[in-house]
């Protein structure tokens, strides 16, 4: 049975879909999600994925097509005490946002679900991996949903525009659809925006220049967050600035926090170029200041300049791996006790002891450098090695005068 629209209802529920058939979207999963709706009984189910891709919808019309009485709540609405009072009489609990729940309050769900008392489908947009217990996570199906293409915001676009009553170009409804970023809500709410506009300001450059605002949106705690940083490091890492700017854009056009993307460029600098350029460091360090000095807007042009630099910089994990081998070292064998010539002779009972004696103060000799071990003794015996130079960028002079010296050092 179709539920009554009315004038004041937001254009995702004038349309929102009534059957499966309906439903747009998700087609690697429909098939599997019309045999859950089918069999003997329904499962319980995490439905995982970004914003605005169907997920309580779809969850709506499995309940529907099972059968089933159902309850939608949303976790940040309802308490524990509150939720308990929706379920009276419910056989399918709606839940969405479940990951803002507590790992306490998720708890909850353990016993009924283990019991059969009733059948949870919860929505998230954070990786339950992270988000959800695992005990929870044990005794849900969990189904990854994709953002929308093109193809099917376009179509639910004009499915849109012609409950408004409202006729646009072709071109209109794939502008719509391409600053939507795969989420069907905001696309609707476009919809919704640009049929409430003058008809003389629907031409394509007016429409850029009136929606931008509207459409861009943060997901600063989901998965996206990570997805889009993760990108911008691989970008530089990779050598291609043209993806590491894009990224960089991507990050702030969502509103995320130019002192975390700050935060990565500094470690990118260290782990990924490192010696290959030494001045790689103190640039995002200076990047971070400037930032913070000038704030945004224009913090995008310190930021801007120092992912180019980043991504055009000669690259070197070098000093990286050369720590965690060390402290594979240490893990695997212990601390090992300093060699007595490397150790301060801070009083007469040190001294006694040998401590300092027979140490070689390397400025004492030609280029500040003499032969004598500086490893513990075990160590030395085995000829250990952590630092494996690169031979990029800067880091090759500095390949060149280890090599020089009498420990000449093994490629790993």
């Amino acid at each position: 049975m179709r539920i009554e629209i009315t004038e004041k209802q937001p254009l995702a529920d004038k349309i929102r879909p009534q059957t499966l058939d309906e439903f747009v979207g998700q087609s690697h999963l429909l098939e599997r999600i019309a045999a859950f709706a089918q069999g003997p009984r329904l499962p319980s189910l995490l439905f995982f994925g970004p914003p605005g891709c169907g997920k309580s919808t779809l969850a709506m019309l499995m309940a529907k097509a099972a059968g089933k009485k159902w309850v939608r709540v949303s976790a940040p609405e309802a308490g524990l005490a509150a939720l308990r009072k929706h379920l009276e009489g419910a056989e399918v609990l709606i839940l969405d946002e479940i990951h803002r729940f507590s790992k306490a309050q998720q708890d909850f769900f353990l016993p009924i679900l283990e019991s059969g008392e009733i059948v949870l489908l919860a929505t998230t947009t954070e990786n339950p991996s992270f988000s959800v217990t695992r005990q929870l996570l044990s005794r849900l199906h969990v189904l990854r949903f994709r953002s929308l293409t093109r193809e099917e915001l376009s179509r639910m676009a004009r499915r849109g525009a012609k409950v408004l009553g409202v006729e646009w170009p072709d071109e209109v409804f794939d502008l719509l659809a391409d600053m939507s970023a795969g989420d069907g809500r905001a696309l609707l709410n476009l919809v919704e925006h640009v049929a409430a506009m003058p008809k003389d300001k629907l031409g394509i450059e007016d429409l850029r220049q009136a929606l931008p605002e509207v459409v861009i949106r943060g997901d600063r705690d989901g998965d996206s967050h990570y997805e889009l940083a993760s990108a911008l490091i691989k970008s530089i890492r990779g050598s291609d600035p043209d993806a590491a700017l894009y990224y960089l854009a991507c990050l702030l056009e969502s509103g995320e926090d130019p002192r975390f993307i700050c935060r990565r460029l500094v470690l990118s600098s260290s782990e990924d170029i490192g010696l290959g350029d030494p001045q790689a460091l103190p640039l995002a360090v200076a990047c971070q200041q400037a930032v913070e000095f000038v704030g945004m807007p224009e913090g995008f042009i310190p930021l801007a300049e120092t992912v180019v630099y980043l991504a055009l910089a000669p690259k070197s994990n070098a000093s990286y791996a050369a720590y965690l081998n060390a402290l594979k070292e240490v893990r695997e064998n212990g601390l090992l006790p300093v060699p007595l010539h490397l150790r301060n002779a801070s009083t007469t009972l040190h001294k006694e002891w040998g401590y300092g004696r027979g140490y070689k103060y390397p400025h004492a000799f030609p280029q500040a450098w003499v032969e004598q071990e500086y490893l513990p003794h075990e160590l030395a015996q085995r000829k250990a090695q952590f630092y494996f130079p690169k031979t990029e960028g800067a880091e090759a002079r500095l390949h060149t005068w280890l090599a020089s010296r009498k420990r000449t050092p093994r490629k790993p």
